[in-house]
């Protein structure tokens, strides 16, 4: 009686029976005959098909998921080789460049044209007095210093009205923007911005990494403190 009690309480469920065989692995063995009678759905329709067969279409899923995975990585790949390429000329223009005054140009207009980004622009400050007549020396605000010095990774996301965007020619079509900032080491103020802009609001966004942008960015201010005092 207290066993039917028990029992009635405690009924085996599902998770009991999958447990069961999932430790019991010659229970196949001892009961073959079940691979054959145990008819399941189909995931691709609604035929009947034996036990041997699902574990099939299974494995076939399987391999398909894995092959998929593969080609990702593959494509992956491959984009990294071409990235790496890239970022390679470009690291040689800054230092083949003999004149430094043309340096912040050169940096931003190779970024744009090696990366196929819409637009760039460029600022750089405390500039020694022989560059500080140049554009990219001028109309900063301190508001914009600050910022910059702020950003401890360069920001990636939605143009919310960045005056900074205002550096572009065609600020209105920055719907997506970075914001990299350049300093001479890690903690120190930033004595530069570099702004990346698209009209496609998923160029830049929050749930990028950045670790490309700041590699960008230590390169673009190792060569730039040739323009300072």
């Amino acid at each position: 009686m207290n066993n039917f009690n028990a029992n009635a309480m405690n009924p085996i469920t599902e998770d009991d029976i999958a447990n069961y065989l999932a430790n019991t692995p010659d229970f196949f063995e001892r009961h073959a005959q079940l691979l054959g009678q145990v008819q399941l759905t189909s995931p691709h329709g609604n035929r009947a098909v034996s036990l041997q067969e699902r574990q099939a279409e299974m494995l076939r899923e399987k391999i398909k998921a894995l092959e998929h995975r593969v080609m990702d990585m593959v494509r992956h790949g491959t984009e990294n080789v071409v990235t790496a390429d890239r970022l390679q000329r470009w690291t040689r223009g800054l230092l083949t460049t003999r004149d430094p005054r043309g340096l912040p140009g050169q940096i931003a207009g190779q970024l744009q044209s090696l990366f196929l980004v819409p637009q760039t622009a460029i600022k750089v400050w405390d500039c020694d007095s022989a560059y500080r007549d140049e554009a990219y020396a001028q109309w900063v605000s301190d508001d914009v210093k600050a910022l910059a010095t702020s950003l401890t990774a360069p920001y990636c996301g939605l143009n919310s009205g960045f005056e900074a965007a205002g550096w572009l020619a065609e600020p209105q079509a920055a719907v997506s923007i970075a914001l990299i900032p350049l300093r001479a080491e890690p903690e120190a103020p930033a004595f530069g911005l570099l702004v990346l802009a698209s009209p496609d609001a998923q160029r830049f966004n929050a749930e990028m990494g950045t670790d490309f942008l700041e590699r960008i960015a230590e390169l673009a201010s190792g060569a730039l403190s040739r323009l300072r005092p």
